[in-house]
């Protein structure tokens, strides 16, 4: 179905792009502005063709949409509101209501504009913070620094930008005075990070601004459609090929930090056991006595570009939890590069025991990092490819020689992959039957089937889901518990029921580039051919997700019949956060027929969690946890007089050690002395030990619901 709409996208695209350019832009751009090319323009209203005839979500490009990226591009370029001044503004609102007639028209000139007065006035600020440095500071004052300002109004004027960053400069030296070095060493390095910064923006090319605007464009249709510019596009793949030579951690730029956004399972990073989602990095060094290099502001390709490098190499990282303290410490790790495989990354096992009435059982413990599948290797036909399910077969096997009396498949953290594998991996626990529904732009279902009568294990089974348990993950587990399979445990999953397209554009725009420029230049052009893309990608929602009961995985996600409080803020990450998901709708059940039903033992399995979470120690802290998460997410400003602000350091980082030790006794570990490290390969999961406590529950009560001939 996927390679039919493709090629009539292909086709349909190429024949109708004829959009004739707007009038000239607005404001002039000045000589030392960057400009838009004509290529971007063309990819512009290839690409709003696309969206507008063949997205799943049907959304016109209207004064409406204009507004919402407008917005969204104000974000992208000052989301903090650090830059730019309410004057700043009322010159740019005239682009408001018009950037829809200028995407279809391929005009970039106002997109380029907007983003030309923010880099000015960026610009203008770091070159005031460098002025700034030669100031005195006091730091007996009692004054605050308000480092969170998104929601606040834009500055009335720059005497209110230059008082805000003024603080910013104090705060910067500041938190590098608590950590024991003098002021003029302390001002040395920031001069030097500010320079850095000021470097970084003035390295921006026309295609960063290019793929702000797109990335502002296609996330007001909806959050999963994505143009990808050449390099970007290339790194996409690369991902996608699931393979590089680094730390094996993703990033991402925000608010000027650049960022963990994932750890790579089985990566050097992951195996540390000290790099976590969220950490910020500050400083980078290459092998073991190389210089620091403070990253603070650098663009994320130069990061990656610092961080990444062969393999067997030493890279040391300084690194800044975001749950921690603003003014803590940074940790300093080292790590050797390696040759990142993801398809070596494969679902790995444990066992868990547990005390039942004086009898012992055994719980088995699959841990699924991604739903992969070395597509190369499937399509030449190699019997051994490498994939999820069959990895996990052969851990169901060596777990039934091993006699468990249940198993727990742990997909937190697991962002989806292949279709293909969600449905093959429900059928290693049912007979035959559908698995998910497919329903297309054209409102045409599609129901893809297990259609292998093996079942490889029929004993009891429990799934743990996270927030960030998505795609795949939301299918498997979804089928799982319309089949009454298993147990689904844990918290509300992502919500993504969406299906996207990778359109490579090269295959739509070279074959009538030419033509294009020449319409819109009068100047005929050379198009360059061969492997390499020139034009970027376009990955395009064309399909909605539906569980086999009818209902959606999109939006909602799937819920548990168990439920876990979600360290991960439910309020901040899952589809139902993105203003442009799409929603959550049902169509009609496909016929299967269910294997089992928990409903009778559910209430039960609930009644003896909460009871035992009434007296658990690692409940209590994990509650606590999430409070604290709250308490410091909802802190927008922060003291700059020294005295409060060592106190408040000095007790955040005494209750941090406290309570990472409390954790530890409640979990049967000895505590730790200060400075000292943690012993490797300790069991600290709190929650996967709960989730095979509760699958225990289960099996202790009896045969309350039967599973019968899965």
């Amino acid at each position: 179905m996927f390679k039919k709409l493709y090629l009539m996208l292909v086709l349909a695209a190429a024949l109708a792009c004829n959009a004739s350019p707007s009038k000239p832009a607005y404001k002039p751009l000045g000589p030392n502005d960057l400009k838009p090319d004509e290529q971007q323009s063309v990819v512009l209203t290839y690409v709003a063709k696309l969206i507008t005839d063949y997205n799943y979500k049907k959304v016109p490009l209207n004064d409406s949409i204009s507004n919402i990226i407008f917005n969204s591009y104000l974000k992208k370029l000052d989301e903090n509101h650090n830059y730019l001044t309410q004057g700043d503004i009322k010159n740019i609102d005239q682009f408001r209501n018009i950037l829809d007639d200028d995407i279809k028209a391929g005009n970039l000139n106002s997109v380029f504009y907007i983003f030309n007065i923010f880099q000015k006035r960026y610009n203008e600020y770091v070159n005031f913070s460098v002025a700034e440095l030669n100031k005195n500071f006091d730091f007996t004052k009692n004054e605050t620094y308000t480092y969170d300002r998104d929601s606040l109004p834009w500055a009335k004027s720059d005497d209110e930008l230059h008082e805000l960053w003024a603080k910013r400069v104090k705060y910067d030296l500041l938190n590098l005075k608590l950590t024991g070095k003098d002021l003029a060493a302390n001002k040395v390095t920031l001069k030097k990070r500010y320079t850095n910064i000021l470097s970084q923006s003035n390295k921006l090319s026309n295609q960063d601004v290019f793929q702000a605007f797109m990335d502002a464009f296609t996330e007001a249709i909806d959050p999963h459609t994505n143009y990808f510019n050449p390099s970007n596009a290339a790194n996409f793949n690369i991902d996608m090929s699931r393979s590089l030579e680094g730390i094996g951690a993703s990033l991402l730029s925000e608010n000027e930090y650049v960022t963990i956004k994932s750890v790579t399972p089985g990566g050097p990073a992951d195996r540390s056991k000290l790099v976590n989602a969220d950490d910020r990095i500050i400083a980078v060094a290459q092998g073991k006595t190389g210089e620091w290099q403070d990253i603070v502001g650098w663009r994320i390709d130069n990061a990656i570009a610092l961080i990444r490098g062969p393999k067997g190499t030493v890279v040391r990282l300084q690194l800044l939890a975001k749950s921690a303290s603003p003014t803590a410490k940074p940790r300093v790790i080292e790590l050797v590069r390696e040759k990142i495989i993801l398809k070596d990354i494969s679902a790995k096992k444990d066992i868990r025991t547990y005390d039942s009435n004086g009898k012992k059982v055994k719980i088995g413990v699959i841990s699924i990092p991604a739903f992969y599948l070395d597509f190369a290797d499937y399509k030449a036909g190699n019997p051994n490819y490498k994939s999820t399910t069959r990895d996990v077969k052969l851990i169901l096997d060596s777990l039934k020689k091993e006699n468990v009396d249940g198993v727990v498949i742990d997909l937190r953290q697991n962002g989806g992959g292949s279709l293909m594998e969600a449905i093959e991996l429900t059928g290693l626990f049912i007979k035959t039957g559908p698995v998910v529904q497919v329903r297309d732009a054209r409102n045409q279902v599609e129901v893809d089937k297990d259609e292998d009568e093996t079942v490889n294990y029929t004993g009891p089974l429990a799934i743990v889901v996270d927030r960030f348990s998505a795609s795949a993950s939301e299918i498997f587990s979804g089928a799982i518990q319309d089949y009454g399979r298993g147990l689904i445990i844990g918290t509300q999953t992502y919500g993504k029921g969406t299906v996207q397209n990778a359109i490579d554009l090269d295959k739509i725009i070279a074959p009538t580039l030419k033509d294009k420029l020449m319409s819109l230049t009068g100047k005929p052009k050379t198009v360059a051919t061969g492997s390499q893309n020139k034009f970027g990608q376009l990955n395009l929602t064309i399909a909605k997700f539906y569980r086999i009961s009818g209902s959606s995985t999109q939006h909602k996600g799937v819920i548990p019949d168990v439920q876990f409080p979600s360290i991960i803020p439910l309020d901040k990450y899952g589809e139902d956060t993105e203003p442009s998901a799409l929603p959550f709708d049902m169509i009609a059940k496909t016929s299967y027929t269910t294997v089992g039903n928990f409903s009778t033992v559910i209430p039960e399995l609930r009644k003896m969690h909460d009871e035992r979470m009434a007296t658990s120690q690692s409940y209590k802290y994990l509650l606590e946890d999430i409070q604290d998460a709250k308490k410091q997410d909802a802190e927008k400003s922060i003291t700059l007089n020294e005295v409060d602000l060592k106190k408040q350091r000095d007790a955040d980082e005494q209750k941090v050690f406290e309570r990472n030790n409390l954790r530890r006794v409640a979990l049967g570990l000895r505590p730790l002395k200060k400075g000292e490290a943690k012993p490797k390969n300790e069991d600290l999961d709190f929650l996967q030990k709960e989730a095979g406590q509760i699958l225990t529950d289960y099996i202790t009560l009896g045969n309350k619901t039967a599973v019968v001939n899965p």
